[in-house]
């Protein structure tokens, strides 16, 4: 599909055909919603579930989508994000490459409010907006990795309390309280609606097509 773009050359305006990105070409999103639950996604399968199908109302119904959301197990690491999103590249809505593969993904991403988009290629509210939305949800090191066991709940276990607890966020444009980590910026104050959003969330996560 084209798009038509005016130009305006010597004084003429002309007509260019451009790339136009279709929801097809989308392979990476920001949820437009969370659950309305805090961190009850119903488990990390309900969360891949809500990003199936905000894809599909967004017309990108022909892929596979995970969300990027890692998991714990008391005796030992749980599964990982960056294991559960295929192995690139990722574009969002506009079409934009947010990364390559998994390296470039978790080193040096495209990722910024520009780019952070919504499966409807919406600009998620960021540090200075009202209200700021930037938290997403990763339960992640910032490598991508589960956390090692401990004494902290990093997943508002596993995906499925909104009451107390904890989650590991990111910030979807990278900014604000010095921490411009797009996976791991902080813990949340805890699980419910209300407490996701006191810190700038509101129970957010991100989306990837596996395939």
């Amino acid at each position: 599909m084209k798009r038509i773009t005016w130009i305006l050359a010597s004084g003429l305006a002309l007509l260019v055909a451009a790339p136009f990105a279709s929801a097809q070409d989308m392979s990476f999103f920001v949820t437009s919603v969370g659950s309305g639950n805090g961190g009850n996604l119903g488990g990390i399968e309900g969360a891949d579930a809500h990003c199936q199908a905000l894809a599909e109302e967004a017309g990108a119904s022909d892929k596979t989508w995970h969300a990027y959301l890692s998991t714990e197990r008391p005796d030992g690491r749980g599964v990982s994000a960056r294991t559960r999103i295929g192995p690139g590249p990722w574009y969002n809505a506009d079409g934009v490459m947010i990364a390559n593969d998994l390296d470039e993904l978790h080193i040096s991403p495209n990722l910024r409010k520009a780019t952070a988009l919504t499966e409807n290629g919406d600009v998620v509210n960021g540090f200075g907006d009202s209200p700021n939305v930037h938290d997403v949800l990763t339960g992640t090191m910032d490598d991508g990795t589960a956390f090692f066991p401990d004494d902290t709940d990093h997943t508002c276990n596993n995906w499925t309390n909104s009451g107390e607890g904890s989650a590991q966020v990111g910030h979807t444009d990278r900014m604000g309280g010095g921490n411009v980590s797009w996976n791991a910026a902080h813990a949340s104050r805890g699980c419910s609606q209300e407490a996701l959003v006191s810190t700038g969330g509101a129970g957010l996560f991100y989306c990837f097509a596996i395939d």
